[in-house]
Order: structure tokens, then sequence, then C-alpha cells
């Protein structure tokens, strides 16, 4: 049965728009994945709480956890509190903290089920930071409390750092002192500008292929204990460059240091891999994704696909789910966390479509026009009936 709705355009007429898309197969339970695959989940904001939505940070802990749940049963890995789940734009430390806690519990109910932790300076003042000696000290108080909690480290970009640091060295200093700290292989977390402003110049230079050399150098003195990194410029080019010159020794099984990529324009190419590098690992990047949210069904079916072998059902499956990746993450897009949310909303996975902080008004309604089209178009939408509902209860506020 086709399903329709009229859709406003840019001149504000509605339109009649007749849906296209089917849902994607599902992979069997207990699929097998050939790549380490991490979802940056989001949180769910509790709209019911008596608070101040720009000021204040209310959690709605039981969709929040269902959410990742969801993503467990679909084989995808849980990468908690980071930049999705808004942390530094709405989620202070102490509640990313009581979110980590509360995930690596839940975990525990799903045998195989991976998650890894941000861990930051986030509650540090940046107009009172002085020094790199008061980064190193933020650093050590997340870490511990997260390690205390049972937690894998992903060891966040920090704003802080950046506003302190003078030179590439501080950086080496920085990261040397939490590599000899961490207990296991972290995973190393790098945020393009384009993400965070504030991050503008982070490995401490602006130009990219000479802070790629910093961090590689980082990498190789500790390779042991770093089980890889995230990197998420949006540019192909520098992740294929930066994954060849990962070690082929070390990482989390003495095997080679990873890619984890966080390309949201062209992660189906980078996952897929291109067969060089020092060791297989180094061949094709992992995922750690905020796109994997958003698209959890394509990303699990593809990623079956994948470690069996069929690669061009891998790609038939996450390539229409790019120009959808591309719209969300499109400038400003530190902005992509209100498109993950919206989808969540429209497929059903959260009653509502408010975000901490207010940020669900980042957006125009435009924008989620768009998106609704470009989710019909990948096969997204779950539940026809109940997309449409939302849509037209969205577009009713908008007086339409």
């Amino acid at each position: 049965m086709a399903h329709h709705i009229h859709l406003p355009d840019t001149q504000g007429k509605l339109s009649p728009y007749t849906l296209v898309g089917h849902t994607p197969v599902k992979p069997k339970a207990g699929a097998k994945f050939s790549r380490i695959v991490y979802s940056a989940a989001h949180v769910v904001s509790d709209p019911k709480a008596s608070i101040d939505p720009w000021i204040d940070c209310a959690i709605d802990w039981d969709a929040t956890i269902a959410f990742r749940e969801r993503l467990w049963s679909l084989g995808l890995g849980v990468a908690e509190a980071m930049d999705t789940a808004q942390r530094g734009m709405g989620l202070d430390w102490p509640t990313s903290l009581e979110l980590i806690k509360r995930s690596i519990d839940a975990s525990k109910r799903h045998p195989g089920a991976l998650v890894a932790s941000g861990c930051g300076t986030d509650h540090l003042d940046l107009d009172q930071v002085k020094n790199i000696d008061e980064v190193i000290k933020a650093y050590d108080q997340q870490m511990e409390a997260i390690e205390k909690a049972g937690g894998k480290l992903i060891i966040m970009a920090s704003r802080a750092l950046t506003r302190v640091a003078k030179s590439p060295a501080d950086y080496e200093r920085v990261y040397d002192h939490i590599l000899r700290q961490a207990k296991e292989p972290v995973i190393l977390h790098w945020l393009g500008d384009m993400f965070d402003p504030a991050l503008t110049g982070y490995w401490g230079d602006k130009d990219t292929d000479k802070a790629t050399q910093t961090v590689l150098s980082v990498i190789r003195a500790h390779a042991s204990k770093v089980d890889g990194i995230k990197m998420s410029l949006l540019d192909k080019d520098k992740e294929i460059h930066a994954r060849r010159g990962l070690p082929a020794q070390g990482g989390i099984d003495g095997k080679g240091v990873r890619m984890y990529t966080g390309d949201d324009f062209n992660y189906a190419e980078l996952i897929a891999g291109d067969g060089v590098g020092a060791a297989p690992v180094n061949q094709h990047s992992d995922a750690l994704l905020g796109i994997f949210d958003a698209i959890a069904p394509a990303a699990s079916a593809a990623m079956a696909e994948l470690a069996d072998g069929n690669l061009d059902k891998f790609h038939e499956i996450l390539g229409p789910t790019v120009p959808l990746s591309r719209h969300i993450f499109k400038a400003p897009t530190r902005f992509y966390k209100t498109g993950v949310v919206f989808m969540a909303w429209l497929g059903g996975h959260q009653s509502h479509f408010t975000m901490v902080g207010g940020q669900q008004s980042t957006r125009s309604l435009m924008h989620f026009v768009e998106l609704f089209k470009l989710a019909d178009q990948a096969n997204l939408i779950e539940d026809p009936d109940l997309a449409i509902n939302r849509m037209k209860n969205l577009l009713s506020i908008h007086g339409f």
C-alpha cells in the first residue's frame, strides 16, 4: 500500500509526496561482523522535567538505555557520552558519568555488548584554565572515574588543551601521561573544527598533515596502549593516509592499531577498505560513527553482508544512506545531533522531539522535510504510518 503526505517546498507551498522506500532487512540475531563497530549514541531528554532547558539537563534514563539496548540487539557497540550525546553542548560531566555507569551496567545484560566511554576535560571552566598541568589533572579525574566503573576509555579531544597548548610538544606531553596511566588500550579521538570550532589547531597545528604526524608519533610511542584512533575530519584521503601510517603491532590484540572512521560523509568506502597497509587492521577502517545512531538497521545489515563477503550488497545497503548522512552533517556540522534525534523520533524510538539544551531548534523545518524524504529514499522509514503522523505534527506546529 502506498503512503502519502503533503510536504512544503521552499516557497511554502504544499505538494504531495509518495513514499518510495522499504525497510532494510536486519541481519540474523548473533551475526558476526568483520569490523569493530561503535555507534555514538544520543541521549533522550526528559521534556516533562520542570527545568530551564537551556541551563539544566534532564535525561529520560529509561528511554536512553532502551535505545542502547536496541543498538546492542543489532550487533552495534555503543560509544557512550560522546559529542553525539551532546557532550559539551548541554550534557555536563556529572550527568555524563551517570550515563556511562548506567550504560555499562545495562551492557552486562547483553553478552558480548561493546561499550567505550568518552573521557575528557569538559568539567573545567575554560576561562579559568591556565596551564597544561590543569588539563592533565582533569583527564586523570575522568579517567579514574570511568575506569572505576569498569569502562573502556575513548580519550576525547580537549577544548582546554587547545586553549593552553603552545606547541605540538604540549600535546605529546599530555598524551604521553594519559597513555602511561591507562589501564587498558584506549581509543584516541580527533574531532575536526567543523564539529567543534574550539578544537581548531588540535595536535598543535592548523595544518592537518603536520598534525597527523604529531598524533602518529604519539601512537607509535605507545602502540601497546592504543586500540585505535577515531578521525572525524570529513576527509577520506587524510584518513587513509593516517591509516596507512598506523603501527602494525600494538592495539588491543597486538596485531596493529586500528583506524576508527568518524567520517560521516565517506564511511562506506572507508569501512570497506583498500587492502593497503602494513597489517590487516590497517587496510580498512573500523567504525565509531554518529550516523550509525540514525541508520542503525541499515548499518547492521550492511556490516553482516560485508562479513559474509558480499561487498556489492554492503554498498547497496549503505550507499543510499550517504546522502542522508551528508544532509544531517551539513554545515554548521555541530548541529548534526538534531538530525540524529529527529530520526529516532520519526522511527518511534522516543516519544517526543525535544533535546537537551533545546537543541531541536538548531535546524529549520525545511531541513527536516528534506531529511524525511532522504530517510524514505534510504529505506529507513521503519513504520510509515507513524512517521507520516509525526511529520504532520511537526508541520502543524510550524503553521501548516
